[in-house]
């Protein structure tokens, strides 16, 4: 893709909400059903809430339950410009309070227990049950429990956005003159894979700003990273010295009292401040369920995201297996609709659209400077495989990354409106 194409693709994704609150442009109306059938959804975030929303809109007589324990939804994207004193959490807090008033989705703030995929029941923690017809699972990410003496309150992960994003800004802020950060990624692979190294550049930002000299270790077990050129290109211009990338193994234990991480080669990192993003997997309901596969993610038919091994189960967002498509919000906001739209299809017994699949990363260095990965997705012999896309270019000017700064606020505003509005 050359730069002027690829210019325009980030500009014509980023104008059309990436791809979000247009879906007509991409998915035809269908028809309304012959009866009300009940589909519920467990998890309220850019797949779960996307999904019940759309469902309704492709066809208002189905009854949608929503089941969301939080009666806000707080972004991960954007987290990490939380971290660097640039916005507040209320910016990336929000109301599902739309959700019931303009589209009629019954919202009920619990977590879901389990799942009975014989009768086809959802139970609730004080016994009651929800019948469904369809049940869309989108619970995100829960924590493999990998790490020896791992404690999230003294190196929290703010890899869930809240109060970890408000406890490891509280230790930012706190950090000495001259002190060390250290960021520790997982095992691929993880939700959001460009942003450990966004969070990198934004708190190098954060540091730069109050004048703190300090050292910001990425203690990485991948051989490579999302964006790594852009990424490692832009940290010499913007930091010179600051941000180190160490390629090692896994963390196999940490040590709290002496700030200390050990991975698994045998190497010691002391650090003042630690961000340790633990090994993921889908969801505690999914594996409760019996829904995941050993690997901890779940396989899913790419076209209808129906899980591959309960029917009328269906898998969104971080938690499936989906092809080509990374572990994003994006991602999951093209999954539900491609969902949406094989439920109300499949009960009203026509034929399902043909999907196609979107997908844009934007990663924030500065309050001014952005680069970004987009990516149109198709379903090729049953996989999901990306059919075009790319990176920002390497070599742009600063007025290119500023642009991609702006597209970056635009996409935002555009995902969470077609999320909550």
């Amino acid at each position: 893709m050359n730069d002027f194409s690829r210019r325009y693709f980030i500009k014509r994704l980023a104008q059309a909400g990436a791809i979000t609150a247009t879906s007509s442009l991409w998915l035809p109306a269908i028809a309304s059903t012959k009866s009300a059938a009940h589909v519920v959804v467990i998890g309220g975030g850019f797949g779960g809430s996307v999904c019940a929303k759309y469902i309704k809109l492709f066809d208002s007589s189905i009854k949608v339950t929503l089941i969301e324990p939080s009666k806000n939804f707080i972004t991960c994207p954007l987290s990490n410009t939380v971290l660097a004193g640039i916005n507040k959490i209320d910016f990336i807090t929000h109301s599902y309070d739309q959700l019931a008033a303009k589209y009629g989705i019954n919202i009920i703030n619990s977590v879901a227990d389990d799942i009975d995929p014989i009768s086809q029941k959802v139970i609730l923690p004080d016994g009651k049950k929800l019948q469904y017809d369809h049940l869309v699972v989108s619970p995100g990410i829960d924590f493999r429990k990998q790490i020896e003496g791992y404690d999230s309150k003294t190196m929290p992960h703010a890899w869930k956005a809240g109060p970890q994003t408000l406890l490891l800004r509280k230790q930012l802020n706190a950090m000495k003159n001259g002190g060390v950060f250290i960021i520790a990624p997982p095992v691929k692979p993880f939700r959001a894979p460009p942003a450990p190294y966004e969070r990198a550049s934004l708190v190098a930002h954060y540091f730069s700003k109050k004048n703190i000299k300090a050292k910001i270790l990425i203690v990485d077990p991948s051989d490579s990273f999302s964006k790594q050129e852009l990424f490692m290109s832009a940290w010499k211009k913007l930091y010179p010295g600051m941000i180190e990338w160490i390629k090692d193994s896994p963390v196999k234990r940490v040590n709290n009292r002496a700030m200390e991480i050990v991975t698994t080669s045998g190497k010691t990192y002391k650090g003042d401040v630690i961000n340790i993003i633990p090994p993921q997997q889908a969801g505690l309901i999914l594996q409760r369920a019996g829904l995941a596969e050993q690997n901890g993610w779940c396989r899913v038919n790419q076209k209808t995201f129906e899980s591959n091994k309960q029917k009328n189960i269906h898998i969104i967002g971080d938690a499936s297996i989906a092809g080509d498509m990374p572990k994003t919000g994006h991602a999951a906001n093209s999954q539900a609709k491609i969902c949406a739209a094989a439920i109300v299809s499949n009960l009203n017994g026509s034929k399902m659209p043909e999907p196609s699949y979107s997908s844009s990363i934007y990663s924030l260095l500065n309050p001014k400077y952005a680069i970004s990965l987009a990516a149109v997705y198709r379903l090729i012999n049953g996989r999901i495989s990306e059919v075009s896309g790319g990176d920002s270019p390497l070599k742009a000017k600063k007025k290119i990354r500023l642009k991609e700064a702006k597209y970056a606020a635009g996409w935002y505003k555009s995902i969470t409106a077609d999320m909550f509005f």
